[in-house]
């Protein structure tokens, strides 16, 4: 039977994982959420990673503006703690799933990015991500994976549609960014694609390296908040368009975060579904329950 570990399973896409590999029985699965297990600690990951055929990593410092001030700190997970997880697996011949982000690319681009494109992080979040890309891609040069992601958004945790619907109860009006364009993704369907990628990689059919792992299509901030208000019964008209330098942040953010997905055709993977296709099955879907919708 095959063994698989996932880190970071107390977040956002980590639960979703739990929920998904909950419905393969023929998966022998180890959860480890940040109380369990430190990918910071070198012995811990060793002592973790040991007897498992696949890792999937959802453990990530997340706070991209904390980031900025902590830099050490954030690098210290999103790059070192990854190099630990890759030197762990390359002992055990064990495949690595690394979950990274758009925001190892300098977002000036103006047609999606496909996967080879040059990496360029404008912000301190994204070059922890970029270290960690560096030692999958060192460490495992055959076993080794990258998913980058974006956008994302899901039942178990804080993210943008969740904020936007908590505000329509507190404001008449909300204001929001119009000038960052990206692929709004929803964290379950990112969840299945990891483990189909799993499934391909044990299967000798996905090749090692860099796959992008965001819904088809594009929008802005100001797209998305407009798609989640029409689903939840709210009127659209409440969301206002502005741009990025109303709400100056620590981090810069990517104006541009549009990502190819040419590299899935070849593991015998479609690209996810369109961002809003998805995003009203994300509305609709029973499984996992949502709290963040409005009824």
């Amino acid at each position: 039977m095959t063994r698989l570990l996932v880190t970071g399973a107390g977040g956002m896409l980590g639960r979703d994982l739990v929920t998904v590999l909950g419905a393969r029985p023929d998966l022998k699965v180890t959860t480890a959420a940040r109380a369990d297990l430190d990918v910071t600690d070198p012995a811990a990951v060793r002592a973790a990673v040991a007897g498992h055929d696949v890792v999937i990593n959802a453990a990530a410092w997340t706070n991209v503006d904390g980031a900025e001030a902590e830099e050490a700190a954030a690098t210290a997970v999103n790059g070192h703690g990854v190099a630990n997880l890759a030197a762990a697996c390359a002992t055990g011949d064990t495949r690595l799933i690394q979950v990274s982000t758009d925001y190892v690319l300098s977002g000036d681009a103006d047609t999606p990015y496909p996967e080879d494109a040059p990496t360029a992080p404008v912000n301190a979040y994204g070059r922890g991500k970029l270290v960690g890309e560096q030692a999958v891609a060192r460490l495992l040069p055959d076993t080794g994976y990258v998913v980058r992601t974006a956008w994302l958004y899901g039942a178990h945790g804080p993210n943008f549609v969740a904020t936007m619907l908590r505000l329509a109860g507190q404001h008449e009006h909300l204001d929001v960014v119009d000038d960052q364009h990206g692929q709004p993704t929803w964290s379950y369907r990112l969840a299945e694609r990891l483990v189909a990628l799993a499934d391909a990689a044990l299967a000798g059919r996905a090749a090692p390296g860099v796959y992008h792992g965001t819904c088809a299509g594009q929008t802005t901030w100001y797209g998305l908040a407009r798609a989640a208000f029409t689903l939840a019964g709210l009127d659209p008209d409440r969301i206002r368009p502005t741009t990025s330098d109303r709400y100056p942040r620590p981090a810069p953010r990517p104006a541009y975060s549009v990502l190819g997905h040419n590299r899935w055709a070849a593991a015998g993977l479609p690209p996810l579904q369109d961002w809003h296709s998805t995003l009203v099955d994300a509305f609709h879907s029973p499984a996992p329950p949502a709290p963040w919708k409005v009824a």
